[in-house]
């Protein structure tokens, strides 16, 4: 079978039926992008993933990048993708067009992007971190550093990094011991080591810009110390032509089960005492400028995951579709033609589970990407807030749910498959050790619990969560008079009400005893995510129940909608009942796991 990507019949569904991206175009920074602007671009990010991305995904699995020495050496393939990539203007399409770019909408660059992702996720990494990274550069550097980093960047010729990490740090950024003094010229001289840096070292461009983290000699303590720098591997002159090797040093290349395409590299700065950074913005303020970088990576982890889950998914269905085995439970006949395992209710269980996951978590992604265009170019102030308020709410969770459910679906694959599902004749596997990265890459799993109940539930006065539970309101409202998404609507408003009244009880749990009450954070995000998840899908049936409605439609339009209807109603009779007992947990402010003592185990 021929690699599988992702269907374009749903990306359009999404982006024109269910999320509006038309509506964008009445905005003057979006003016060009409309209908058949965005099929064009998705057909441009298809040709290139298909052509350039998908050939050689197995190949950079199994010839990870390898250190001789000297230089860090890919396969030979990699360096037509960048090139076509770069040269596709996918680096630069959502920046200035006076930048190079096309000022392309949030929402129809990562729809492009999901095709990269899906085509060839360990060699998409290179983009994507080279993208966050231009953006932090745009964000918050100065002339002098847009004209000497930005530029090469957004034209291909240089490439980025974030390096936050350190041995021994992990998320605890506030404990970082890479050092930054004051040189006399205005820059500053780095060191320290940083660890996990993907893509951290390669020949894929002229020259690769790091955005490191580091604490100014004498800086407060904690993360209120921290602050940005630039640090390239060769330093450039004024007009950004790379001249000499900056002090960081490949310390060691790091071996993953999954993303083995991607170089994960353990750097050293200023092991000679000559590691040139340049500070990004006002000191002290650096984890502050690294969080925009960090809440879009963990969006585009979020999207990684879905798109892995989802070619998963169509590969085990195309596989179930023409792979004969057993026979219906009422066949008693040895004789007869064995079916193809579709054919079995089992199997279809999977199939939808998948469906449900992968297809969700697209349009969770998407419609986070939808809120980001609405958070910087809403026409009135109130909703550009409300678009913010409602993004820093659901960040998290769209991060964690679609990375822990792709996960769940890869898995299903494997499980759809059988014995051919775990060799690597066939893909699937490759993708679950992919997609099992996801769940930590921007911060694992527990620590986004950590910070949806600790953090965001409660900010401004519970203001960012009251925004999510109007969203809720609206979608209940809109949907009443459908009949099929009704009843969907009357499950949510179960859930909805069941939200309330668990978060607030869980406000007076840490009010008594913060550390307790935050025990069963993890809980609380999956609870939260489900409930996002049945929101996403029930603006999902309505669309597709109104296009059933209105009529007029192709036999492949009616399945594909009937389709959409039947996995919403997984969603609401499998997934979201699970609230109930999660509920209970949260509001016993459960000890179960809480009170084990370590010499339990």
């Amino acid at each position: 079978m021929t690699a599988e990507l992702i269907n374009r019949q749903d990306l359009e569904f999404l982006l024109f039926d269910v999320l509006d991206a038309e509506r964008l175009t009445a905005r003057d920074r979006y003016s060009d992008f409309g209908r058949e602007t965005i099929s064009s671009i998705l057909d441009t990010a298809e040709h290139v993933a298909r052509e350039y991305f998908a050939p050689y995904n197995q190949k950079g699995d199994a010839n990870e990048p390898s250190f001789d020495g000297a230089r860090v050496k890919l396969i030979p393939e990699m360096q037509p993708a960048w090139d076509a990539i770069a040269d596709a203007g996918f680096l630069a399409a959502h920046h200035d067009h006076e930048q190079g770019g096309m000022q392309m909408p949030e929402i129809v660059h990562k729809a492009a992007m999901s095709y990269f992702y899906a085509a060839n996720i360990g060699f998409a990494a290179y983009p994507f971190l080279t993208i966050g990274a231009a953006n932090l550069i745009e964000s918050f550097g100065n002339a002098d550093q847009k004209a000497r980093f930005l530029l090469p960047m957004l034209d291909g010729r240089f490439s980025g990094t974030m390096a936050l990490t350190e041995p021994g740090q992990g998320s605890a950024l506030a404990d970082i011991k890479t050092m930054a003094e004051p040189a006399a010229d205005g820059s500053y001289r780095l060191k320290g080591q940083k660890m996990f840096i993907s893509a951290g070292d390669h020949d894929l461009t002229q020259n690769i810009v790091h955005m490191v983290l580091a604490k100014i000699k004498g800086a407060p303590a904690g993360v209120k110390g921290i602050s940005l720098f630039i640090c390239p591997k060769f330093l450039v002159d004024d007009a950004g032509r790379p001249t000499t090797r900056n002090d960081v040093k490949l310390a060691g290349l790091l071996h993953k089960m999954g993303y083995r395409q991607t170089s994960s590299t353990v750097l050293s700065f200023g092991e000679e005492d000559a590691c040139v950074g340049y500070l990004i913005g006002e000191p002290h303020r650096g984890l502050e400028y690294m969080f925009q970088m960090m809440n879009e990576a963990r969006i585009g982890v979020a999207l990684g995951a879905a798109s892995l889950g989802y070619v998963g998914y169509r590969y085990s269905l195309n596989y179930a579709r023409e792979r004969p085995q057993g026979r219906s439970p009422a066949n008693k006949d040895p004789n007869s033609p064995q079916i193809m395992i579709i054919g079995h209710a089992d199997v279809r269980r999977m199939l939808l589970a998948q469906k449900t996951y992968a297809e969700g978590a697209l349009a969770l992604c998407l419609m986070a990407c939808a809120l980001v265009d609405d958070q910087n170019t809403a026409d009135d102030l109130s909703a550009r807030e409300h678009a913010g308020m409602l993004l820093d709410f659901l960040t998290p969770v769209v991060k964690t749910w679609s990375s822990e459910y792709g996960l769940k679906a890869n898995e299903l694959a494997i499980q759809v498959l059988g014995g051919s599902g775990y060799i690597r004749e066939y893909p699937v596997e490759q993708y679950y050790r992919d997609n099992r990265l996801n769940p930590i890459h921007e911060g694992a799993t527990g620590i986004h619990g950590l910070d949806l109940q600790g953090r965001k539930m409660t900010m401004k006065n519970m203001a960012l969560f009251r925004t999510f539970v109007g969203e809720l309101d609206c979608v209940i409202a809109e949907a009443a008079g459908l009949e099929v998404s009704g009843g969907f609507a009357r499950n949510l408003q179960e859930a909805r009400d069941r939200l309330e009244a668990v978060s607030l009880s869980l406000v007076a749990a840490m009010q008594q005893d913060a550390e307790r009450g935050l025990a069963n954070a993890t809980v609380y995000l999956d609870f939260v995510g489900r409930i996002v998840a049945a929101w996403v899908w029930l603006r999902q049936a309505m669309a597709a129940e109104r296009k059933l409605v209105a009529g007029g439609l192709s036999a492949d339009e009616t399945n594909f909608l009937r389709g959409k209807l039947q996995a919403a109603r997984y969603m609401y009779d499998w997934e979201l009942p699970q609230i109930v007992p999660q509920a209970k947990i949260l509001t016993d402010v459960n000890r179960v796991c809480y009170d084990m003592e370590d010499g339990w185990f």
